[in-house]
């Protein structure tokens, strides 16, 4: 048995508290896709600590956690993660697996990131320089290396051939940059990363299964980043709804059971890229100053509106999403007056779906109206303790989307999650 959990909207939405409290009831946590370019917020004691590449559930005594194939793994990265987190967690490589199929983050990837964001002027897409999107060109177009080929000893071979198909194109963009640290710091992550459990990641997988182990997989960013049905050119570079699951740890989709979906309260997004409900206004900055809405690896702040129950309704039909959790419902309670967005307007005539493209077009929200609870929610812990106006809010989120709000997350240590 599989359960999927992952973002509905642009990625931020508060996954890696949600996988660490459901970390406990399975026997395995695995990160299917995405790369160091996500970061999922967790709190100890109160201290902050962002996992940008080691699945969520690393904190949970006896958990297998798995990077699976699907992932683009920078190993500089996952050596300061693991570094960072030695003092909460003392022997990480016990309870760390990598399957081999997963793609390598070398330096020159970065270096292409950045020329290439550069090189797009004003259409920027909002790229995190982390090296993703060339990695998974790479693989896609069949030059990448893999965490299995660092075994190889021919893999310094390897390395100067991806890198010298990398500067043709470096020089194709008149970029030039010294890159000799990074590389330094590469090969020393390398050893590293030899010092991790290094498995065949679809073999590995299933046999847990087999064994009628419970597997959590993790996905990063949100569904409406995803390469194939986010808002595209504004998106990430690989499939970050429920499908992914299986390409990117290499299991069947019969094994899939609950779909658990994270939303916000409210909407926010980084980057560029169409955002219908956005709020460039004092209540879009009283979002992000109360959410403390800034980006977990890249601190950049986020852009913030009322929740978008258009956009949400399409990625519920997309991932097969079972049931919801809202997170951040807390921020909330500082507003006396809240809007959904329930529908998009263009020309005069209203829409209940998502667009080709909602960047050509000039869509418009349409706004319902609610009252504030104006109560401070934190310190809850049942659902019938809650503002009846803010059960009326999750009742309309319910009834429109058609799949029940089970959990809501009231702040945000782990224990703040009422469940319905």
């Amino acid at each position: 048995m599989i359960d999927v959990i992952l973002g509905l909207q642009w990625g931020d939405e508060g996954k890696g508290k949600i996988v660490d409290f459901f970390a406990k009831d399975y026997d395995v946590v695995a990160r299917f896709q995405g790369g160091p370019n996500a970061g999922h917020t967790l709190y100890r004691n109160g201290e902050k600590l962002v996992l940008r590449q080691i699945p969520s559930g690393i904190f949970n005594e006896g958990k297998i956690n798995l990077i699976g194939n699907g992932v683009v793994l920078d190993p500089i990265s996952l050596e300061k993660e693991c570094e960072q987190l030695t003092k909460f967690e003392g022997d990480l490589k016990k309870n760390l697996y990598v399957a081999e199929r997963t793609n390598l983050i070398i330096p020159t990837h970065r270096a292409l990131d950045k020329a290439s964001e550069l090189a797009k002027g004003n259409s920027k897409i909002g790229s995190t320089l982390k090296g993703i999107s060339p990695a998974y060109m790479d693989k896609t177009g069949r030059n990448a290396l893999r965490v299995g080929d660092i075994l190889n000893p021919d893999f310094k071979n390897m390395y100067e051939a991806l890198k010298e198909k990398h500067y043709v194109i470096l020089n194709s963009y008149g970029f030039d940059e010294d890159i000799s640290q990074d590389e330094a710091d590469f090969f020393k992550a390398i050893e590293f990363l030899k010092t991790l459990n290094i498995v065949n990641g679809e073999y590995f997988i299933n046999k847990l299964l087999k064994e009628g182990k419970k597997v959590l997989a993790e996905g990063a960013q949100g569904s409406m980043l995803d390469v194939d049905f986010g808002t595209f050119p504004f998106v990430t570079s690989s499939n970050t709804i429920s499908a992914g699951v299986c390409s990117g740890l290499g299991v069947a989709p019969q094994h899939i059971k609950e779909v658990i979906g994270i939303t916000k309260a409210y909407c926010t997004r980084v980057g560029s890229g169409p955002f219908p409900s956005e709020l460039d206004n004092e209540d879009g900055q009283r979002l992000r100053d109360i959410g403390k809405e800034y980006g977990a690896v890249t601190g950049r702040p986020r852009r913030c509106g009322w929740i978008d129950l258009v956009a949400l309704n399409f990625a519920c039909m997309i991932n097969g999403v079972t049931q919801l959790v809202m997170t951040k419902a807390d921020v909330l309670d500082h507003f006396e007056k809240l809007e959904v967005c329930s529908a998009y307007s263009l020309n005069g005539k209203e829409i209940r779906e998502v667009p080709l493209r909602l960047d050509l077009a000039p869509y418009q929200p349409v706004f319902e109206a609610f009252e504030g609870w104006h109560t401070d929610i934190s310190q809850a812990t049942a659902y019938d303790t809650l503002p009846e106006k803010m059960q009326r809010y999750i009742r309309f989120i319910d009834n429109y989307l058609g799949v029940p709000v089970k959990y809501i997350s009231n702040g945000p240590e782990r224990e703040q999650l009422i469940k319905i």
